[in-house]
């Protein structure tokens, strides 16, 4: 990593139809994190441990090949919809609307052709002490199924040890909107990679939801306490992930939305931290939203192959994915996805890092 701060813009690659793919590398003290086009993708994030040893954390690909030819969701931008829609089906105002299922009976992240898989334009960069660069794309009426015009922009910001992700979208029709970043972190290390079972977790919910087949919730938040999903203190992943309990087989380990204390639509509030015990690394999740879908890697299978030449297994990564909840357009009781001509979607997180 670079002690320069500040913004370099390089082509990554080439599509398949010839447009070119761009890398951005945003620095600043202590952080720097690269964005590819494609996708609205955080393409590495690095960060130093308690020892000033620099490390990429987030998992991905080093060429564009390994975005384009498998859809891994490694650090992309999800969208229209982040999670499940049950049936990839919900109603606006009474009109049915059918999201194609590309997950057993259901609709997940946008469907089979997402934001993940979309070429996004630079709108606006900036340099300085917080360089940034801000990413646009319009999803036309009925994309994927969704009804609206959907104008969005991401804009990535990183400031001394901390990076900013923040979406916003406006539609000329009424639709469904739920935006996040599906980075998968490992605070070891990309180059030398092992499992994240030792990870401490503390997550700031009460309360989360329970699923059934296809992940899908049932019911309303459910109390945390005395299960496996109890990380409002400090916890090694793999303390629990392996309980025999119907929640953690249903997604063979976790795959779950918890419900963060405190109001959404404010000012981002502490969701989540996260620490290595053995290298001091620490990042803290903050966020305005009002869940976090916590995925401990279970369904990497040694298929991909990511950067460094290495096979991506269960258990290498894990995702903290702050969002609405899943099935949100289907669950009138849980806060709405719902955007209104004239209205802005918002969503802000922030990824802080410290070492101890």
């Amino acid at each position: 990593m670079s002690d320069v701060q500040g913004l370099e813009r390089r082509t990554f690659g080439a599509l398949p139809d010839g447009r070119a793919v761009e890398i951005v590398h945003l620095r600043a003290q202590g952080i720097e994190a690269r964005v590819l086009t494609y996708g609205a993708t955080l393409q590495a994030l690095l960060v130093p441990d308690r020892e000033g040893r620099v490390d990429d954390i987030v998992l991905g690909h080093d060429d564009l090949d390994g975005y384009v030819a498998a859809r891994s969701f490694y650090g992309a931008t999800i969208g229209r919809y982040a999670n499940r829609i049950a049936g990839g089906t919900f109603s606006i105002d009474g009109e049915r609307f059918q999201v194609p299922a590309n997950d057993g009976p259901n609709a997940l992240h946008g469907g089979p052709d997402g934001f993940d898989r979309q070429l996004w334009e630079i709108a606006g960069t900036g340099e300085g002490a917080e360089p940034f660069v801000r990413l646009s794309r319009t999803s036309p009426d009925g994309e994927c199924g969704f009804p609206g015009r959907l104008d969005v922009d991401v804009t990535y910001r990183v400031r001394a040890g901390e990076l900013e992700i923040a979406f916003e979208a406006r539609t000329d029709r009424s639709t469904v909107v739920n935006l996040t970043n599906h980075a998968f972190f490992n605070l070891g290390g990309t180059e030398r990679l092992t499992d994240i079972l030792g990870h401490e977790l503390t997550i700031e919910a009460d309360e989360f939801l329970s699923v059934g087949e296809g992940a899908i919730p049932v019911g309303g938040p459910a109390d945390v306490a005395g299960t496996a999903f109890d990380f409002r203190e400090a916890t090694p992943v793999g303390t629990r992930v392996r309980a025999a309990e119907e929640q953690i087989r249903q997604g063979r380990g976790y795959d779950h939305n918890w419900c963060l204390r405190g109001a959404a639509g404010g000012k981002p509030r502490l969701a989540a931290t996260l620490r290595h015990p053995s290298n001091g690394r620490v990042m803290e999740l903050l966020t305005d939203q009002s869940g976090v879908q916590f995925y401990s890697g279970n369904f990497l299978d040694g298929t991909s192959v990511g950067k460094n030449g290495l096979t991506y297994r269960m258990g290498d990564a894990l995702c903290l994915e702050p969002q609405l909840y899943p099935d949100t357009p289907n669950r009138p009781d849980f806060p709405s996805a719902r955007l209104d001509p004239g209205a802005t979607y918002r969503h802000r997180s922030l990824y802080r890092f410290k070492h101890a």
